[in-house]
């Protein structure tokens, strides 16, 4: 559990940064950064937690 909060944290960091440069360059690649990332991240939660459902499957089991 300690890692995906850490993972968490180190995704919302990058989006945070990648959001300052945009605002300081007004560059529009940070923004598609952006995007990928949260796609990513939405990919990784949903992955987990039907991983955490499996397992909650197998263990009632």
């Amino acid at each position: 559990m300690v890692l995906v909060r850490l993972l968490l944290f180190l995704g919302l960091a990058a989006v945070l940064v990648a959001f300052a440069a945009f605002l300081i360059t007004k560059d529009r690649r940070y923004l598609r950064f952006i995007a990928q990332a949260l796609k990513y991240a939405i990919v990784f939660f949903i992955g987990l937690m039907l991983f955490y459902a499996f397992e909650r499957l197998v263990l009632a089991l």
